[in-house]
């Protein structure tokens, strides 16, 4: 398992999340019907406090994490983070780990 957030993804989330105390974010699978990586599921986030931290890392101030719950998702996967300059979105690629 493998998560990278370059900067750019890092202020991303502080634009969207301006409202809140941010200094925590949780990255978690939710069942949407439709997935890149697992079929039915896709990443979401939410500002929260960590409780039973499977995964974390800090960039800009901001501690990225996965709750030890959530860790399939990410099993044997690299995720990469980033942002679509010309949509200014949040782009998530995958690249399964042989």
């Amino acid at each position: 398992m493998l998560i990278r957030i370059d900067d750019k993804a890092a202020s991303w989330f502080k634009e969207e999340f301006q409202d809140t105390m941010l200094s925590n974010i949780r990255m978690f699978p939710q069942y949407a019907g439709f997935g890149e990586k697992n079929k039915g599921f896709t990443l979401a986030f939410s500002a929260e406090t960590p409780t039973n931290i499977g995964f974390t890392e800090e960039i800009n101030g901001i501690t990225f994490f996965v709750d030890g719950n959530d860790v399939w998702f990410f099993e044997e996967t690299e995720t990469f983070m980033t942002v679509d300059e010309h949509l200014n979105e949040l782009q998530i690629t995958y690249k399964t780990i042989h």
